[in-house]
């Protein structure tokens, strides 16, 4: 085993610092790597996965809120006395995911300059998002103006680059076309989930993308609630909305969930008494009959039943329709013009009504064989195969968190690479949730695969997970890190992501011979150099 030096315990936050433990300990590996207290080489606060903001307004680049487990009121607090720009960062979903078009810091610097007026791109921040940036944008005018560093003055200054020339599917603004090829369905009998194999061509496009890259795709709403909408509203489906027919554009343009706060101003314009007061406090972002977080567009109109807005009233109240971002599960090495992705369909019930995740649907069984759709890649930033084909990688995907390593396994295959591959993967059952149990096995018999680490929450009494196999197999893990292994992990950042993390300390800690602060501080650097990565949503 490759010897590797302890570094010294360092405290940098005291202990009655205004954090919880976590981000106590987080913070001190963080600063410990970013000025190279351990002796190690100091970053820049680029590297880590840490964003690098634009220096002029006295703000120091550090970003200590960029973690997407953490809650938007403690992230609020971490950006207390920032700059209005790294504010409306803190209040993003810190994900990094890419479905807004920009990164978190580019987004927010956007919005700050003026560059960008939408304030409601943040899919996975949703309305929380949404509403702390229309609270901080009110403070621009406010704010007293700061000398803005040279490549913000120029972001501000300098016309954006005309969209259309942009590479056809590169941007969510230019899409290219993909034809729907299949689908099939990977759980079994006795599953609890739904969770299907997606297969698209891309010939006629000629897109194609490197493992790690993600897939947007334009969904469209389920025709049946639509219809459902449109009844509510009292309303014929051809009547002419944008040049489009109501049905259209409700199919095509708008999201029917959650309902957003322009659409309760709407109905508070055209009730009166206690409704009214109602629906203008839902659209304050107050809960006045605990129902808040349930109201989609159509309960929202049941709800206040009887009222009708105007169909084009109605349509402009509503927020735009978004492309929904997928880890692709393929190697465009292996499979050229083809890609696949690995889909859970979400259906959920609240009351008696069924409620439908729109993209994921739409993928399991709305789309016809052979349809066309909208589509884009969307480039990995920090999350990809390492460059030296001989390195080992771990990966850890449980659930659908397993896309992005098939496709790393698949294009190790198709190149040749002589690195060592680990997979954990976990999920509920073991005779009806692991999915792609024959390729994977195939993969093991065959020595690309070199171990195959599996856990099943639902097999026995207690509960076991992807973390707790690691932790199992900590010895081995350690070793593996030892000798410069690549980790990655995909899935769920608001809890398997930290879990995973944690487990990761725990192990550094127990089989490297040093103290949590110690652990934190090397889980840092592997961060720090590309070896740790995350796709995380």
């Amino acid at each position: 085993m490759t010897q590797m030096t302890v570094p010294p315990k360092i405290e940098i936050i005291p202990a009655n610092a205004p954090f919880t433990d976590g981000q106590r300990l987080w913070l001190n590996g963080f600063l410990v790597g970013m000025f190279g207290l351990d002796g190690s080489t100091p970053l820049s606060p680029a590297e880590n996965g840490a964003v690098l903001a634009p220096q002029g307004d006295g703000d120091d680049g550090e970003a200590p809120w960029h973690d997407p487990a953490m809650p938007i009121a403690d992230r609020m607090k971490l950006a207390e006395g920032r700059p209005l720009r790294r504010r409306m960062m803190a209040a993003m979903a810190q994900q990094d995911c890419g479905q807004c078009g920009y990164n978190c810091a580019d987004y927010s610097d956007s919005i700050a300059n003026k560059s960008e007026a939408r304030l409601n791109l943040c899919a996975p921040g949703g309305k929380e998002t949404a509403r702390m940036l229309k609270q901080l944008f009110e403070e621009i005018d406010k704010a007293p103006a700061a000398k803005p560093a040279a490549g913000m003055a120029a972001a501000a200054s300098a016309p954006a680059a005309p969209e259309a020339k942009a590479e056809l599917g590169r941007t969510r603004e230019n899409p290219a076309e993909a034809t729907f090829v299949s689908r099939r369905l990977l759980n079994k009998a006795g599953s609890e989930k739904e969770t299907y194999h997606v297969e698209f061509d891309l010939s006629e496009s000629k897109l194609d993308y490197v493992v790690g890259d993600s897939f947007g795709v334009f969904a469209r709403n389920d025709l049946g609630l639509v219809d459902q909408i449109i009844a509510l509203l009292g309303a014929s489906h051809t009547t002419k909305v944008n040049n489009k027919t109501l049905r259209e554009a409700l199919v095509e343009d708008v999201s029917l969930s959650p309902a957003p706060d322009k659409l309760f101003e709407l109905l508070s314009f055209i009730t009166g008494g206690a409704q009214r007061e109602k629906a203008r406090a839902l659209a304050q972002g107050e809960d006045p009959d605990g129902d808040a977080a349930t109201l989609d567009v159509m309960a929202a109109l049941q709800k206040f039943s009887g009222t009708r807005p105007h169909p084009e009233a109605f349509v402009e109240a509503l927020e735009p329709l978004q492309p929904r971002l997928y880890s692709i599960s393929s190697s465009h090495n292996a499979t050229p013009g083809k890609l696949s992705l690995t889909v859970d369909s979400v259906r959920y019930v609240i009351g008696k009504r069924k409620r439908l995740g729109v993209a994921s649907t739409f993928l399991g069984e709305r789309i016809k064989e052979g349809d066309k759709l909208k589509v884009y890649v969307q480039k990995a930033h920090g999350f990809g195969l390492p460059q030296d084909p001989k390195i080992p990688v771990i990966m850890i995907g449980p659930g659908t968190g397993i896309a992005p390593f098939r496709a790393f396994l698949l294009d190790r295959k198709a190149t040749g690479a002589q690195g060592k591959n680990w997979l954990f993967f976990g999920h509920q059952r073991s005779d009806c949730d692991f999915f792609y149990r024959d390729e994977l096995n195939a993969m093991k018999t065959s020595g690309l695969l070199t171990r195959l680490s599996l856990a099943w929450s639902r097999d026995g009494e207690k509960k076991f997970y992807v973390q707790d196999r690691m932790r199992e197999l900590g010895r081995e893990l350690w070793t593996w890190l030892a000798e410069g292994a690549h980790l990655y992990i995909c899935g769920d950042a608001k809890r398997m992501a930290k879990d995973v993390e944690r487990a990761l300390v725990d192990i550094v800690a127990q089989f490297g011979a040093r103290s949590t602060d110690e652990a934190v501080s090397f889980v840092a650097d592997l961060k720090k150099k590309g070896r740790f990565q995350a796709d995380v949503y």
